[in-house]
């Protein structure tokens, strides 16, 4: 058994360097918050590697003075309390001390700093933590700290650090964070000698989101304001009409510092409820600032949650927020007619290319109805018990899914490989109700049955988009007028490690400006009349990085494709419903669409009558 001794102060630096910076953007993060907390205005910040090789991070700030520098970088010296009970009235971002120690033990750095009330100032190199020299150099006030080769003397966490454009894309995301919390201070982010964010710092939210997020968030965003005894809310929420597929564009900020809370997101979603659709976000960046003694900040190593003393109060003061906003402002979405494009030529052309892609896709939908043979793993089918009545008529499964179970004699065994063709039954069509269900009927096994016409048309797209990307025969059509989306840094860098995947899939794209895009063609088979929003629901859930795998990304996205079928209230006509019934019988997999729901259910005529008491 070994003896319990105590480790030396390089080990236990590196040890705490492993909780404090997972990352370069941990790096970065602790930086700039120093920083703000110096109550600089104008911040600067350049990597290089993905700031695996070289981060600086230059300030106007107050500085260091000469003195404490040797303290700067001992664990748990700090400027920003005293005692513990300071914890209860924090001001600044920074308070625990241990961020420049675990920075400086785990890289190569320069500290140049100046106060003030010096008239030089002090340039150090730090190696491994221990203070290798120190120079009194000119410079102007302020602090500026050079960071190299990250994590050098701890290679088990280097080799996980990931490709540098992630790791960039890490940095950017915190950037954001930051600047937009403090919009009264000048953000300059500088990656591999290009700036890719420069914010105004003139104290005004919405010229820092302009900045940052585009003008179609500034637009699309209301102002809420709210003032109590212990607590005030300002910020900007999105008008109903404008959504995203995540919540990655929810900011909250409570006494300037960024946080996540679940509890501000399920307060302020709640309040659209109804408002917006099922598995759409609102976007908002609000800014909470309430007496220190209600809220505790010394939760979580990353100091990003926070407990609130008095959860109810803050509820009904967002709420109260919200509700105003939502009363004094129209939310009927507004319509945009795009330019119109007079190159008759160029109209003429994708009219044409428009004409024969149509004619493919309908020789396509006049294959054979029974084509297709669709695999059954007989293990996985139900089980249903069968109550009879005197007549022998089964009464537990009346309503059921169509076809998920299969009768056979019971002395018949089946190989789990076995595959079975199954067509659905030649159906009568009968009409629709509510502009969503088709009603058909099966004259032989006495059956009605119910299809959910966009579930339906959902899984037909579904397959045709897997079908043309599985031969690399994408039909695209040109845009009459390419669209423009502004985006963050953060999702320009999505897309350029997914440009691959969009051009697979049928999107021609190509960068505009520094945070700007322009789509000039579309995947004929998701239609182009809502590309904005389809493209922003395939950014968003790229960006949620569910699985890394191509195939997993690429199937997401094609069922994200699903989202311009045929919707419940279009009244669709009897050829359009003879044409989407066909397509399913042809399709692989008819009963459910690609999100799992059911597309088919059926009720027995036994049932009906039970119902209307004829039996």
């Amino acid at each position: 058994m070994n003896n319990i001794k105590l480790l030396d102060n390089n080990t236990i630096n590196k040890i705490a360097a492993g909780e404090v910076i997972e990352r370069p953007a941990s790096v970065v993060k602790e930086l700039i918050e120093n920083s703000i907390d110096a109550m600089s205005s104008i911040i600067t910040i350049e990597i290089e590697d993905g700031g695996k090789k070289y981060i600086r991070v230059t300030d106007n700030g107050t500085g260091i003075n000469k003195d404490d520098v040797d303290f700067a970088f001992l664990r748990h010296s700090t400027s920003k309390i005293n005692r513990v009970e300071d914890l209860q009235s924090l001001s600044t971002l920074g308070f625990r001390g241990e961020a420049l120690a675990s920075i400086a033990s785990i890289s190569q750095l320069e500290l140049i700093t100046r106060t003030k009330e010096n008239l030089s100032g002090v340039h150090v190199f730090i190696n491994g933590g221990e203070i290798i020299k120190k120079n009194e150099v000119g410079c102007p006030i302020g602090t500026t700290i050079i960071l190299k080769n990250l994590f050098y003397n701890v290679p088990v966490r280097q080799k996980f650090l990931k490709s540098d454009t992630t790791e960039a894309s890490y940095i950017s995301d915190i950037i954001y964070k930051l600047a937009l919390g403090n919009p009264g201070l000048k953000f300059k982010f500088i990656k591999d000698n290009k700036v890719i964010i420069n914010t105004p710092g003139k104290h005004d939210i919405r010229s820092t989101i302009y900045s940052l997020l585009g003008k179609e968030f500034v637009n699309s965003m209301f102002d809420i304001a709210y003032s109590g005894d212990d607590i005030k809310i300002c910020g900007l929420i999105s008008s109903p009409a404008f959504t995203r597929g995540n919540r990655n564009h929810q900011y909250t900020y409570v006494n300037g510092r960024y946080i996540k809370s679940e509890e501000v997101s399920d307060i302020v979603e709640s309040l659209y409820k109804t408002l917006i659709p099922i598995n759409r976000f609102p976007v908002y960046a609000i800014y909470i600032d309430i007496s220190p003694e209600l809220v505790d900040v010394n939760v979580h190593p990353t100091k990003t949650e926070v407990r609130f003393d008095n959860i109810d109060k803050l509820r009904k003061a967002l709420s109260t927020a919200v509700s105003a906003v939502f009363s004094s402002n129209s939310l009927i979405p507004e319509v945009t007619i795009p330019a119109v494009n007079n190159d008759k030529k160029l109209e003429a052309q994708n009219q044409e290319t428009f004409l024969d892609l149509n004619n493919n896709i309908e020789a396509q939908v006049e294959k054979p109805l029974n084509a297709v043979a669709i695999d059954i793993d007989m293990e996985d089918t139900v089980d249903i018990k069968r109550d009879s009545d005197e007549n022998g008529i089964d009464v537990n499964e009346m309503i059921r899914v169509l076809d998920y179970s299969i009768s056979e004699p019971e002395e018949m065994k089946y190989d789990v490989n076995t595959k079975v063709k199954i067509n659905p039954p030649e159906l009568e069509i009968v009409g629709t109700i509510f502009d969503t269900y088709i009603i058909a009927e099966d004259r032989v096994g006495k059956d009605m049955y119910m299809i959910d016409q966009h579930a339906a048309h959902e899984r037909i797209m579904y397959e045709k988009i897997k079908a043309q990307l599985s031969s690399n025969e994408v039909y695209k059509q040109q845009m009459l007028s390419p669209l423009v989306i502004n985006i963050s840094h953060g999702e320009m860098q999505l897309i350029k490690e997914n440009m691959e995947l969009f051009k697979k899939i049928g999107f021609d794209i190509e960068g505009f400006g520094l945070n700007s895009i322009v789509i000039r063609s579309v995947p004929m088979v998701f239609g182009a009349p809502d590309t904005r929003s389809l493209f922003l629901d395939i950014l968003d859930n790229l960006g949620e990085r569910i699985g890394s795998s191509y195939e997993v990304r690429l199937d997401k996205i094609m069922k994200l494709a699903c989202t311009s079928a045929i919707k419940a209230g279009h009244n669709i006509k009897k050829i359009e419903i003879h044409t989407l019934l066909n397509d399913l019988r042809n399709t692989e997999q008819p009963y459910t669409c690609p999100h799992g729901r059911p597309i088919i259910i059926k009720m027995s005529k036994y049932e009906i009558e039970k119902r209307f008491k004829r039996v």
